[in-house]
Parts: structure tokens; sequence; C-alpha cells
């Protein structure tokens, strides 16, 4: 496509987005982002009340820096953006308020590149800048916070959320008032065809996907799938991505594009080994290897699977063997980190993980695992060093403070030990303990006053709760 082509296209494009955008203000008032944060924050209680989200670190570090490169072509950014990936075979994507997005594992497995799953993100976060979402709410809003966040949790997720959530809640008709329009589901496509572009992915992903999805479900001999169910107008949005499609040329990617595209194989070879039945993921991986007894991927695949069955010397097999064909993967020196703790080979771990650490310094996963083995390992002050650095690497885990005050205990530094604990029950909305936590530290700390300033802070900080 030409510069003057492709100029020509994005003033169609904006004046299709700003035509979108008339159609959605026309209908009514927006939520307002402080009414939709809180929103937001409800319903990712009633998501989580009902699926199991993963939480494997690079998994989650993969799928948050893809959407998030996408997001970074949103121009008017009203909420920072979350990406989780449900534990869940069916095909299913949505985004919810205040910028949390949802992707089903099934529908990840299914894709084949980074650039069909760039392309269901980036159509997704055409729903958040478009703000499709508010405008809907807005008009519902005759009902509460937490039973609209149960309704809207029911009508995006489907499947067993779906009546668990809404039943009784709500009437039909205002289920129907929540669901995307043909109009919504037009511009998310403009805006994600727009987002792949700027990212240099390519938005026939899109297309290739939906044509994966109805061949994948038998769409046509009506066993629909969730995606499509909650995305109305499918053969009617396939056409007119054809029509965008019509000459378009794809830049060239950039180097996050690049260093993404190559990271996807071994992504989706996590997400398979841990997001879904172990005997199906076995069977797969097994099935690799029949094929390619060296293949680093099946390799890989078949050691989370049977570290996830507590078969750690069996993975541990599987794992040398990945980790010789890619000695730089972190990823994999991760996983031998796990199966030799798991093992009691606490040396072992503390020697991979030192590796890791070397090649990557920032990585608080392999931190956080180093600090556990030599914990077990009764090194206490190594531990509480790593511990120690932790702790100041925002976000910090609840369990950070948990372990540095066991650590701190067992030095015998007993007023750390308890204001650490403090912390660690502050976070999980304990009050009690936490105050019998802080006010023992307090005894404890004597002529610190450093501590003792901390102290005081966290009490403060507790009773504002």
């Amino acid at each position: 496509m030409s510069k003057v082509s492709i100029k020509n296209f994005f003033i169609l494009l904006t004046a299709l987005f700003i035509t979108g955008v008339s159609l959605v203000e026309s209908r009514g008032a927006f939520l307002s982002p402080e009414e939709e944060t809180q929103l937001g924050d409800r319903f990712l209680r009633s998501i989580t009340s009902q699926y199991e989200l993963s939480d494997y670190p690079y998994i989650v570090q993969y799928i948050n820096e893809l959407g998030s490169y996408l997001g970074r072509q949103i121009e008017v950014p009203y909420f920072p953006l979350n990406f989780y990936i449900v534990k869940e075979d069916d095909i299913n994507a949505f985004a919810a308020p205040a910028g949390h997005v949802f992707t089903f594992s099934g529908l990840i497995k299914v894709t084949d590149d980074v650039d069909e799953l760039a392309a269901v993100l980036a159509h997704e976060l055409g729903h958040v800048s478009a703000r499709h979402l508010a405008v809907r709410i807005e008009r519902s809003k005759k009902i509460g916070m937490a039973t609209m966040a149960g309704v809207l949790a029911g009508i995006l997720a489907g499947g067993k959320a779906a009546g668990a959530l809404t039943t009784g809640s709500i009437a039909a008709g205002i289920q129907a008032e929540l669901g995307y329009s043909r109009e919504d589901e037009r511009q998310a496509d403009q805006l994600g065809f727009k987002y792949g572009h700027s990212a240099s992915f390519d938005p026939r992903g899109m297309l290739s996907v939906l044509k994966k999805i109805q061949r994948q479900s038998g769409y046509g001999t009506g066993e629909i799938p969730p995606y499509l169910l909650t995305h109305p107008g499918a053969a009617e949005r396939m056409a007119a991505i054809e029509a965008m499609l019509q000459g378009y040329e794809k830049p060239p990617d950039t180097d996050k594009t690049k260093e993404l595209r190559a990271r996807f194989p071994i992504f989706r070879t996590m997400l398979v080994a841990l997001c879904h039945d172990k005997e199906a993921a076995t069977k797969e991986f097994r099935k690799g290897l029949s094929a390619d007894p060296e293949s680093f991927m099946a390799h890989y695949g078949l050691g989370l699977v049977l570290e996830r069955e507590g078969l750690a010397d069996e993975a541990l097999n599987h794992l040398k063997i990945a980790l010789r064909q890619e000695p730089g993967s972190v990823p994999i020196m991760y996983a031998m980190g796990k199966a030799y703790q798991t093992a009691g080979q606490y040396e072992d771990s503390i020697s991979i993980l030192k590796k890791a650490l070397e090649l990557s310094p920032q990585d608080k996963e392999i931190m956080y695992l180093l600090a556990l083995s030599l914990q077990n390992l009764e090194l206490y002050g190594q531990a509480s060093k790593i511990y120690e650095r932790l702790a100041y690497l925002p976000p910090v885990k609840e369990r950070v403070y948990y372990n540095l005050g066991l650590v701190y205990g067992r030095q015998g530094k007993l007023a750390l030990a308890h204001y650490n604990l403090g912390i660690y029950s502050t976070k999980l909305n304990k009050r009690e303990e936490a105050l019998f936590h802080f006010e023992k530290a307090k005894v404890l700390a004597g002529n610190e006053p450093a501590l003792q300033e901390k102290i005081d802070k966290a009490l403060m900080d507790l009773k504002r709760l």
C-alpha cells in the first residue's frame, strides 16, 4: 500500500470512528470514570468467584506485555489496562469495565500466531477506548453497582457464570440493553484494525481467528461459541474486515513486535500445559515427541505438566533436555527451580536460579524462588536480603512480607518480624492480626527511631481502614 493509500485509509477510518463516537454519544451520557473504576473492582470479584485466573508468572507477564503494547496506541487512555487469562476451554474474550480485559485459555489455544491473539485483544481494546460499556451501563443505573457487576460478568463471560451470576438478579430486557450492538462491534473492529496496524501486527489475524473459531466450534450447526454470542454479527464483521484489508500491506515489525512474536510459541506451550486438562495436555506433548523426539516445545510442555502433577523427577528429565536446546531460557530455568524445590533439592534449585538471575537480574519471580530455596536451607540472612530487595520493587506481593517476617523471626529480629507480619495481615484485611503484630513490634523496637516511625505510620494507616 502506498503512503498516499495508507493516509487515505486512515482518513476513512478516522471518519468512521468519529461517526461511531457520535452515534454512541447520542445514546446517552458516559458513566463517570470513578463509577466505572468502582464497577470494575466489583466485576473482578464477581469473575474470580466463578472462574480461576492463570497466575503463572510468565503467562501473566506475556499477556500483559502484549496487551499493554497494543494499548499504547489508544489516544485517550481512561484507565490503566489489566489483562487476564481465564482457565477455561470456552472460546471467549471480553472487555470489562475500567480497562480489565479477559481472554479464555480455550480461545488462545486455537490461535496459531501472535497476530491472531493481538487482533482479539486489539478488538477488545476498541471497546475499552470507545467506552461502549460505559454508555450502556449509564442507561441501566437503576440497578445497584453490585448487581450490575454480577449481571455484566454473567453476560460477558457466559458459560457457568451466566446462570450463577444473573439468575433472579435482573430482567432479560435489561440484559439485552447491556449487550453490544452491531455499531459497537463495527467500531471496535475499526479501532482494533488501527491499533494492530500501529503496533505492527497483521490485522488479517482478526479475520483468520474468526474463521478458525467458526470451524472449531461447528458454528452454523447451532453450537455458537461464547465469543460470537457476545460479539454479534460475525458474518457482517468478517465482510467489513475483508473490505478494510483490500490492498493493505503490513508495516515492518518493530523490535517489540519481533520479541513478542518470537516468545509466542513458548507462551502458548505454557498455556496448554498449565491451563488445560492434564491428560489432554500430556497426550498433545507426547504426540509431539513421537513426531520429533528432540522437540524443545514438547519436552518443555511435558515437563511443566509433570511438575504440575508433582512428578518432579520426571519433569526435570524433560526440562533438562529443553534447556540444553534453549540454554538461555529463563522460563525453563524457573520451571527447573520449582521442580528442584518440589523434590527437596534446594542446592540444585539455588544453582539454576542464580544462573537465571544473571540473565534476568530484575526478574522478581526468580528472586522470590531463590529466596525461598535459601530459606528452606535455613540460610536466613541471605534469604532476607532478597526479600528486602523485593519489598522495594512494587507491586509487592503479600507473600514477600510473610516470608520476610518469618526469616527475621528466625534471626531473632523480632521487631522487624512482627512489623512485616503486620503489613502482611493488613494486605489481607485482617485488621485484628495486623494490630497485634504492630503493637508487638512497637514494644520490641525499643530505641530504634526509624523503625518506630514506620510502625506509627502503619498503625495510622490501619486506623483509616
